[in-house]
């Protein structure tokens, strides 16, 4: 039987790994942390409430076959997120919308900004924040240098730890403002949550008697590529390994390390039934911290007044610090740089790369889950 090295368990990991063996190969998975489930893992905190260890994750989708293949392993729960933004002393929507408007011009303003954004984007739904700032309309260029200098300026300086003019503009582009009343952060069609959590959905997904995992394996410390070849321990392979961790790091960071944005989340537990109105806030003005999320307000909360919180505090990620590399830092110097370790990895025959840290991009769960399969299926 077909053997295959899988590296790292999350997402992608699990997902290619459930394909192979499905389809007849003997998959082993090293996972260098003690779970499986990669930043999707969670658990059932001392509160009795179910918390993401690694940040809230939503998957949302348009796409019905992804949102299928997710059903195949858990019985899931719709969960449309809302989101606010508390600046000035407000709590507003998030992604802003005409109730953001409305909560902080006067009722005269505000219908005149209404209606000129309404004429200036008349078959939109939403725009970016790129695209209002360069707007050559006085009143909307002004409500956008308002919102960028109450948030997106703050936030993006905090997450990314460098000025806004320094980071790709994909970045700013990812959270719109929003030309109506709607609220909710995601429009896909499905939005939803595992009832009974994403580590038992992983659970399921890799239990098959093709699937061999192995928790707190380090793979850098036994795999080592010399020219075009793979070697196990020092000794040669000729089996496929699918490699789903940072690319600079199973190459030495030769040509350097590749910057990535790490998070620390500091929890608390609060004596209430809810601390704050949504289940993800964020605080542009604030010191430190860029957002809370609160538990309590996913559907898998019990009904009793304590609530779990995490503060999430972003720093830069060093390799070899116990630290989880969440987001690459895009910029064409760092894309230029991951493309010499992309170029090095193709030259080596029996290695695939796939994921968000070895395809350096920043993959929501369902591209992450397409991308897997549409990589699974060319896995011979």
């Amino acid at each position: 039987m077909d053997q295959v090295l899988i590296v790292g368990c999350g997402l992608t990991g699990g997902v290619i790994a459930r394909y192979l063996a499905d389809n007849g190969k003997k998959v082993t998975i090293w996972e260098r942390r003690s779970h499986i489930g990669g930043n999707m893992y969670d658990y059932i905190d001392s509160n009795g409430i179910c918390v993401h260890k690694y940040g809230p994750h939503v998957f949302h989708t348009n796409d019905v076959a992804l949102m299928e293949y997710m059903q195949q392993f858990s019985e899931w729960v719709d969960f449309p997120i809302k989101c606010q933004v508390y600046m000035l002393e407000k709590f507003t929507p998030s992604p802003f919308n005409f109730q953001t408007i409305d909560d902080f011009y006067s009722k005269e303003d505000a219908e005149f900004l209404k209606s000129e954004l309404k004429r200036e984007y008349p078959r939109q739904s939403k725009v970016t924040i790129v695209e209002l700032l360069e707007s050559k309309n006085a009143t909307i260029k002004k409500y956008a240098e308002f919102l960028f200098q109450h948030d997106y300026s703050l936030y993006t300086a905090k997450q990314w730890g460098i000025k806004p003019t320094d980071i790709d503009p994909s970045v700013l582009k990812r959270v719109p403002v929003l030309l109506s009343y709607q609220d909710g952060y995601f429009d896909d069609k499905w939005q939803m949550v595992p009832v009974d959590g994403y580590t038992k959905w992983f659970s399921r997904l890799i239990d098959h008697p093709n699937i061999d995992v192995h928790l707190n394996v380090n793979a850098e410390d036994h795999l080592e590529i010399v020219n075009e070849d793979i070697y196990i321990d020092g000794i040669k392979t000729e089996r496929p390994i699918v490699y789903t961790g940072a690319l600079d790091e199973l190459f030495g960071q030769k040509y350097g390390p590749l910057p990535y944005r790490s998070l620390h989340f500091e929890w608390q537990t609060k004596a209430m039934r809810y601390f704050q109105k949504a289940p993800l806030v964020a605080y542009p003005e604030v010191e430190g911290f860029t957002r809370i999320t609160e538990y309590s307000h996913f559907p898998q909360k019990k009904e009793q007044n304590v609530t779990s919180i995490a503060l999430e505090f972003p720093l830069q990620y060093q390799s070899g610090e116990k630290l989880e590399p969440y987001y690459p830092i895009l910029n064409a110097d760092n894309e230029s740089l991951y493309r010499k370790y992309k170029a090095q990895a193709d030259t080596v025959r029996n290695l695939v790369c796939c994921g968000r840290l070895a395809d350096y991009k920043y993959y929501n769960m369902d591209q992450a889950l397409d991308r897997a399969l549409r990589v699974a299926k060319q896995i011979e």
